[in-house]
């Protein structure tokens, strides 16, 4: 089976979507109990656009469970393409689910800012897009404002006088 999961993710690496969709769910057929499996289906829907039929193959990937990796990968994944697909309310449970369980990555707060700026919810969207970038950039331009970064970050409505 390992020779036929490698030949899949080349396969959805290559742009070959549907032939990667067909070996997924050939591989699924196999091993329906396999969360693995159900994960990078769901990958390889996403990666040709039909996030509606993504959406089946990451809810049992979950429910069927993951390692640590794809744990995360999975949230973000359903978290996002809920949010593409406009239901920011399942975008925002999946997203705070992922962040509950797994609160240093940094991407799952970047997706759920984009939910949260979906539900209108702009300030605390602000404050996690500032709060992620004064704690993970490097850049040699926002170094030396990292402090006031963070500092503003959940004040941006404030007016010092």
């Amino acid at each position: 089976m390992n020779t036929q999961i490698e030949e899949a993710i080349r396969l959805r690496e290559t742009g070959k979507h549907e032939a990667s969709i067909e070996l997924w769910k050939a591989l699924i057929r196999q091993e329906p109990e396999n969360g693995f499996l159900h994960y990078q289906c769901a990958w390889s829907h996403d990666a040709m656009g039909m996030e509606n039929r993504a959406v089946p193959y990451y809810e049992e990937a979950i429910r069927l469970g993951l390692d640590e990796s794809d744990l995360q990968g999975a949230f973000l994944g359903l978290g996002s393409t809920y949010r593409t697909l406009g239901n920011y309310k399942a975008s925002k449970r999946v997203l705070e689910t992922g962040i509950g369980q797994f609160p240093d990555n940094q991407a799952l707060k970047v997706f759920y800012s984009m939910t949260l700026y979906n539900l209108k919810e702009h300030s605390r969207a602000m404050e996690l897009l500032l709060t992620c970038i004064g704690e993970t950039s490097e850049d040699i331009n926002i170094a030396p404002y990292k402090k006031a970064i963070l500092f503003y970050s959940d004040r941006l409505d404030k007016v010092w006088k």
